[in-house]
């Protein structure tokens, strides 16, 4: 019984350091910047500002799959699977396009431009000028799956008509936390709206 104690409380320990661990890091994590312009119940308006991504696209329209394979050929490239094995910083949110096929964006840092950023091994990597945008966004939490997307993209839709707020119908799943966070895990739907806010 004394070695099962012992054994929980080292878990419980490496559980606590993982998580706080976790949390230190996502605050030196630099991310997509915005602007709230207007808070709904369900959702809020946010004006992002333009911003260059890398980029992947993945023949799927099924997040489990696309997640996995987008996200492995765009962090082969920041961690060096370019031209001068440079490593580029994570940032935040990885935004996936919710399509009949995905495209998988990471954010690149602002130090960089095109010109300046390391050219990729893999040859199916873009990169993309998002200019600044208006959007209206709906957060969850927990671990999202194809599931709880259709959801929350569906809750999204509903919520901005009762409003009133019209939008383009193209929507994205942003997502924030790496996988071994367990606690406080955020999700938002985004989509980019026609409406005067």
């Amino acid at each position: 019984m004394k070695i099962v104690v012992i054994a929980v409380v080292i878990l419980l320990v490496l559980f606590v350091t993982v998580q706080l661990f976790a949390m230190s890091n996502r605050k030196n994590i630099e991310s997509y910047s915005y602007t709230v312009v207007k808070t709904y119940n369900e959702f809020e308006i946010r004006l992002y500002e333009a911003a260059l991504f890398t980029s992947v696209n993945i023949p799927s329209s099924n997040y489990n799959d696309a997640s996995s394979q987008g996200f492995s050929i765009l962090a082969g490239y920041i961690f060096g699977k370019n031209d001068r094995k440079e490593k580029i910083s994570m940032t935040s949110p990885v935004a996936m396009t919710l399509d009949d096929t995905i495209t998988m964006m990471f954010m690149v840092p602002k130090k960089f431009n095109k010109a300046s950023l390391p050219k990729p091994d893999e040859s199916s990597i873009r990169f993309i000028d998002e200019p600044a945008k208006q959007v209206a966004v709906l957060q969850f939490g927990g671990w999202a799956n194809n599931q709880k997307i259709n959801k929350y993209k569906e809750k999204l839709k509903s919520a901005l008509t009762k409003a009133g707020v019209s939008h383009t119908d193209k929507f994205y799943f942003l997502g924030y936390n790496p996988p071994y966070d367990l606690i406080n895990r955020r999700n938002e739907i985004m989509v980019e709206i026609s409406s005067e806010i």
